[in-house]
């Protein structure tokens, strides 16, 4: 037992040690060369030291740097619980830096896009795989439904990752993809438990769904707002204590339990760590944290992308190449449609509207744990599989791209919608 442990955490120490020397010279390559976000480079390093490629690579008395992949999954559970833990850090940061007035003021504006990124993307991924597979029956077909539903998932990691780099975070654009995003996973998690209920049941249950429904809003307006106003006290709290490097960790340890409390709640981690962050924003926290929690970021987060990468299973991806790149196509156009039109009706000029459809569309780690789910429970097979994994990716890599493509000039002082 104990060689096992020690084998194990030997083991992640020289997978984290790899990990962080590929993503960060993959990071500088791309960004310096091809003059595209680091983050690009790091998915693109997990993809190539991953289980799937070099990762089956064996070393003296380690085996295989990453393993044989086994299931959804293909990394070890100590490797993912890692990479969680760094987007727990990511989204914290990304609510640390936002706006509160900001983000309030334009709530209205974000809660219209994400209700359009759901709805448009569900209704294309559903049509499309019933049309275009004969195995599905129908759009009622469990399986047309459950590509539906992941093609509503919004990833705000990947995004809020370029607008931070790229000086936008705060814009009102910005701020409208971030609040759409967090709206965004509440409305796929009500549409994730009907879907699932649906293809284990046979039918809905409507009191059971709306129990889902009520505790993920719930706790979401809970924490946020309950956070909000009680973040003077907590600074208050943590100011007063003299030891060393207190402010970083019990901002963190908040980070880290509100996270936990989230997913309890059957919300996404990451979603109470940005509550917690936008808690935070309003007060001189933001300040005193930069420098610390700026190492801290620049450790965990690239681990966050390039284990993301990992799970890109590229022969299988490949399998499914003709419908797969229908899926990817609609899975653009329903992000851009369906975040992009409610954004250009609520008052943002068109660049603007399509700079907000474009934050919506990636789905990375979203994309995968929802067919993931689909995949384990067996509503989809190992063919459904394989086209949302490319969907994922390709969605993951064509927003960064265009966005700086779109952003590289400052568009929101004229752009905003109209107060």
């Amino acid at each position: 037992m104990e060689e096992n442990l020690t084998h194990e955490v030997t083991q992640l120490a020289f997978q984290l040690g790899i990990i962080l020397i590929a993503a960060k010279l993959s990071g500088e390559f791309v960004e310096r060369v091809l003059k595209q976000p680091s983050v690009l480079g790091e998915l693109a390093a997990g993809i190539i030291i991953g289980p799937y490629a070099l990762g089956q690579l064996s070393f003296p008395f380690l085996g295989p740097i990453f393993g044989e992949p086994q299931g959804v999954i293909p990394v070890s559970t100590a490797l993912y619980s890692f990479a969680q833990i760094a987007a727990v850090i990511l989204l914290f940061e990304v609510g640390l830096h936002t706006d509160l007035k900001k983000f309030l003021h334009y709530a209205p504006q974000a809660t219209a896009v994400a209700i359009g990124g759901v709805v448009v993307p569900f209704i294309l991924g559903d049509v499309a795989t019933f049309m275009l597979l004969e195995s599905v029956e129908g759009p009622f077909d469990y399986a047309a439904l459950f590509m539906g539903t992941i093609m509503t998932a919004t990833s705000v990691g990947v995004t809020a990752r370029v607008l931070d780099e790229i000086d936008q975070l705060d814009s009102s654009e910005g701020v409208t993809i971030i609040g759409a995003a967090v709206v965004d996973d509440v409305i796929g998690i009500i549409v994730l438990a009907m879907v699932s209920g649906l293809a284990l049941a046979g039918s809905v249950d409507l009191a059971s769904v709306a129990v889902v429904g009520g505790k993920a809003v719930g706790f979401w307006l809970f924490l946020t707002i309950g956070g909000i106003a009680l973040s003077k006290y907590i600074v208050r709290g943590i100011n007063s204590l003299r030891i060393q490097g207190a402010a970083i960790a019990m901002s963190l340890a908040l980070a880290f339990i509100a996270a936990a409390v989230a997913e309890m709640f059957g919300l996404a981690m990451i979603i109470g760590a940005y509550s917690v962050g936008l808690a935070l924003s309003q007060t001189n926290m933001h300040e005193i944290l930069e420098r610390p929690l700026n190492g801290v970021y620049d450790a965990f987060v690239p681990v966050f992308f390039a284990v993301m990468g990992m799970m890109v299973d590229v022969p299988l991806m490949l399998g499914t190449i003709g419908f797969g790149l229908i899926i990817v196509a609609l899975a653009i156009i329903g992000k851009l449609l369906g975040a992009g039109l409610p954004a250009l009706l609520v008052g943002f000029k068109p660049r603007s509207a399509l700079g907000i459809g474009i934050g919506m569309t990636p789905r990375a780690e979203v994309g995968l744990i929802v067919a993931g789910i689909g995949m384990e429970k067996g509503i989809i097979g190992a063919e459904l599989f394989g086209v949302a994994i490319l969907m994922t990716v390709a969605t993951t890599v064509f927003a960064p791209i265009f966005l700086v493509k779109v952003f590289k000039e400052p568009v929101s002082e004229s752009a905003s919608p109209a107060e």
